[in-house]
């Protein structure tokens, strides 16, 4: 069976890091969280009170940074496990913040090219399919509605015990997407040869299954 990488794009809070990871365990990939690392750059700004605006003092606190992604979904920050402390609505937006700087874009996406270099791999993020992986086997552009996406943070904020406001939070997924669609280098956008996937009405196991589905007919091709 050939090796095939896979792309999933699209915008804050679509759910494409839930698909990515159920689709990487039923398939045995690798799955590389592209988006963790942005935000383990924000996260390691904003512990170290950089200012994320200034995109030289962020550039500097480049060469501090080491951060380790394991099969188990850990993000590790300079050996120190910050898969939780990353998943604030604050880091989200620093995220997007620090993702417009080129020196952070070049070295986390030649860290994700060698992680991918393996095969049998599944990235989700903004610009998989159009920049890191632009040859991927697989690109699918992931969408739902800003109301949707907002219902589903909301419901994860909850769940991880973190402040929710739903209204608040729907504010900052419109403000991400306009930051995203907006920025200079690598704009949020579908890959010419992506499939769109509109998950707005359909639930995680139905995702899944047409993921699945779109990984078997490339294996065939």
């Amino acid at each position: 069976m050939k090796k095939i990488s896979i792309a999933i794009d699209g915008p804050s809070a679509a759910g494409k890091s839930t698909i990515a990871k159920m689709v990487a365990k039923k398939e045995n990939f690798i799955y590389i969280d592209t988006g963790a690392m942005y935000r383990s750059v924000a996260f390691y700004c904003i512990k170290n009170h950089i200012d994320l605006n200034d995109e030289q003092a962020v550039e500097q606190a480049i060469s501090n940074i080491q951060i380790r992604l394991t099969a188990d979904n850990k993000v590790y920050l300079n050996d120190e496990d910050v898969s939780l402390q990353i998943r604030t609505d604050e880091v989200s937006l620093g995220a997007s913040c620090v993702s417009k700087y080129q020196a952070v874009r070049t070295f986390l996406v030649d860290e994700q090219r060698k992680m991918a270099e393996t095969g049998n791999v599944i990235l989700d993020g903004r610009d998989i399919g159009t920049v890191v992986l632009p040859h991927a086997d697989l690109k699918i552009y992931q969408i739902a509605s800003v109301e949707t996406r907002a219902k589903r943070r909301y419901l994860e904020n909850k769940e991880r015990g973190l402040e929710a406001d739903l209204e608040t939070i729907k504010k900052e997924i419109e403000q991400r997407d306009y930051q995203d669609m907006h920025r200079a280098i690598s704009p949020l956008k579908k890959a010419d040869d992506a499939i769109e996937l509109d998950t707005s009405n359909m639930t995680l196991e139905e995702v899944v299954d047409q993921v699945l589905t779109l990984i078997n007919k490339t294996r065939e091709e």
